[in-house]
């Protein structure tokens, strides 16, 4: 946990996240994709590396990373890709935070946390998987949950790759297009630069690749991924009823 710390202070320090950005990525992309062609498997493996080194110092990548994957590689195989590998850098952090800090964590928490990792732990696929699809809490920060709450790891990596399926695809099929993106982005900061702008960096959001239909489709999982948890709190409401 000392090295992840170590390494994530230093990323930040050096500047390096910055490299993780549209901007640069725009910059590069020609030299990219000239890479990919003379070099595929080797650029996959790269690629696969930096993507799990990305998610396991926790940096919020992930979103642009499956993008760039279905820019370089196409939908099908950035969106296989970048879903395994961010379940592989989640398994990593989940498992260093778990090993080093997450036991005695949980031991100092008060009743009340405690009582509330029990609950997850409970019905901690469905739960997992919801955070999954849904994401309404930092990929990150999901995974340090899941380790301080002392989820089994077979249950983490299985909830984690499920749910990471469909928007890996789905970010990975709006990268396939970014074509079109990167034309539209370079005309606006083209104009900005002509009327004299200062900060005309080129932008590409999360938000902006999530369409509403996309949003609406992920909510309709993530609210069948609770399923299981309500049902069974309908039958126990009943059961209490009846008696």
């Amino acid at each position: 946990m000392a090295v992840i710390l170590a390494g994530v202070v230093a990323v930040f320090a050096t500047g390096l996240h910055r490299s993780l950005s549209f901007e640069t990525f725009v910059d590069y992309q020609v030299r990219l994709r000239e890479l990919v062609e003379a070099r595929w498997l080797q650029m996959l493996g790269l690629y696969v590396l930096v993507y799990v080194a990305a998610v396991t110092l926790s940096l919020p990548a992930s979103a642009f990373l499956t993008a760039i994957g279905g820019y370089l590689f196409g939908w099908a195989i950035g969106g296989t890709v970048a879903s395994m590998s961010a379940t592989l850098g989640a398994t990593c952090i989940f498992l260093i935070a778990k090993t080093s800090v997450g036991q005695s964590l949980l031991r100092r928490a008060g009743s009340r946390i405690q009582r509330f990792a029990e609950g997850f732990k409970t019905n901690a696929f469905s739960y997992l998987l919801f955070l999954r699809l849904m994401p309404v809490v930092p990929f990150w920060l999901t995974n340090l949950a899941a380790a301080f709450f002392g989820l089994r790891l077979k249950t983490f990596v299985l909830a984690t790759q499920i749910g990471m399926i469909p928007a890996s695809f789905a970010f990975a099929f709006a990268g396939s297009g970014l074509d079109d993106v990167i034309a539209a982005q370079q005309r606006v900061r083209a104009e900005c630069l002509s009327r004299g702008g200062g900060d005309c960096a080129l932008e590409l959001s999360a938000k902006s690749l999530l369409t509403p239909r996309l949003m609406i489709a992920l909510g309709i999982l993530g609210i069948l991924a609770l399923a299981p948890i309500l049902v069974r709190r309908w039958q126990g409401r009943r059961k209490r009823m009846s008696a």
